[in-house]
């Protein structure tokens, strides 16, 4: 009876050996996806930035086209007035 009590506290520390290896690991692993989940917030803030950029570039043009057409249209409109 003695040794299977003793063979049973071998098979329970090689159990809790066993878990707090998993344990390890899984904290290593919940490190990497921590890295990971960082890496791409930081990735999608440059990329939101980038598109800012890209959309007050692309309002300034339209500003721009916008004031030709306007101009353009003045103009036809002139010449159209002073030949009538």
């Amino acid at each position: 009876m003695a040794g299977g009590a003793l063979r049973l506290e071998e098979r329970i520390s090689h159990v809790e050996g066993q878990v707090n290896e998993l344990s390890l690991r899984l904290s290593g692993v919940e490190a990497a996806i921590r890295h990971l989940e960082q890496r791409t917030d930081a990735r999608f803030d440059a990329v939101d930035r980038r598109f800012e950029v890209l959309d007050a570039k692309m309002s300034r043009q339209f500003t721009w086209l916008v004031g030709i057409q306007i101009t353009t249209l003045i103009a036809i409109v002139a010449a159209l007035l002073s030949r009538g």
